[in-house]
């Protein structure tokens, strides 16, 4: 089994990679783990232009604003161990370089409905095999993790992160399964949703199944779970409205799956007002 020995934050001195410095912070002291902060510059015009003379100054202003996340970390939390990173290139690129001993990664996010396609708070998700935490808002007083669970092996994987975030957060949990999806289901299981009351029975047993495991191993998270007659998408957005982190796997039981990140984790990132954790399953 791998050991993973460090928390990495993605940081550029803006207002959302300080919302991302200190949510990592809390996740390294609480995980007991060192941190990581990484900057990634990069010659801010094409390579045609290159000037090997101000060069030379854009990476020092680099390492300037990599020095100031370091500082604020050591503030925040002078109990954790620091480590600087400083990376050239886009910022995805070069945290998924950096992440193959993190527990997980942490980047900053503009608000929602404001990302562009190229972000990295939508291409590190879809590409890292690590966890990635997209914080788009400083906590507020709900201190509720909010999961998908469909049974399947991505929502598993997620159902494990979510779980191990609230015990050691002290938070609480909802699991929610949004099982009106007839087009994610094998043809054999299409006569369900001619009734109502079997499709409940068959999701809800599905949903309490997922979930048993991990309130065995986590007997002191209240966890709830929640069946809901609506599409994945709009039930977990639904419940992202009153949570501090709603949890995805990296796509549920539809059956695009070249897609990098399925419709429900690329809404969430999307649209969610919380902080997104998006969690790949072991055999991606």
């Amino acid at each position: 089994m791998a050991v993973y020995s460090k928390v990495l934050v993605g940081y550029d001195g803006t207002v959302e990679s300080d919302r991302a410095l200190r949510w990592a912070v809390e996740e390294a002291r609480v995980r007991r783990l060192d941190l990581t902060v990484c900057h990634c510059w990069r010659w801010p015009y094409p390579i045609s232009r290159v000037d090997y003379d101000i060069e030379p100054t854009v990476k020092r202003m680099g390492e300037h604003l990599l020095d100031q996340g370091v500082s604020r970390t050591q503030q925040l939390a002078p109990t954790v161990k620091v480590h600087k990173r400083l990376m050239n290139g886009p910022a995805y690129a070069a945290l998924m370089h950096e992440s193959s001993e993190a527990e997980l990664v942490v980047v900053g996010s503009h608000e929602q409905d404001e990302l562009p396609v190229g972000s990295t708070a939508l291409q590190l998700p879809a590409r890292s095999r690590r966890p990635v935490v997209v914080v788009r808002r400083t906590p507020s007083s709900y201190e509720r993790v909010v999961v998908g669970a469909d049974g399947s092996p991505a929502s598993d994987a997620a159902l494990a992160f979510a779980f191990e975030e609230a015990a050691i957060r002290g938070w609480s949990l909802q699991a929610v399964y949004g099982c009106w999806e007839p087009g994610a289901v094998a043809e054999s299981e299409l006569a369900l949703f001619a009734d109502k009351e079997t499709l409940k029975r068959s999701c809800g047993a599905r949903l309490e199944r997922a979930v048993a495991p991990w309130r065995d191993k986590y007997p002191q998270v209240s966890a709830e779970t929640s069946l809901i007659m609506e599409g994945s998408r709009t039930a977990l957005l639904e419940a992202s409205q009153t949570a501090d982190l709603i949890v995805a796997g990296d796509r549920g039981t539809g059956k695009v799956s070249q897609l990098l990140l399925g419709a429900t984790s690329s809404a969430l990132l999307q649209h969610a007002p919380c902080s997104v954790a998006i969690v790949h399953s072991t055999d991606r």
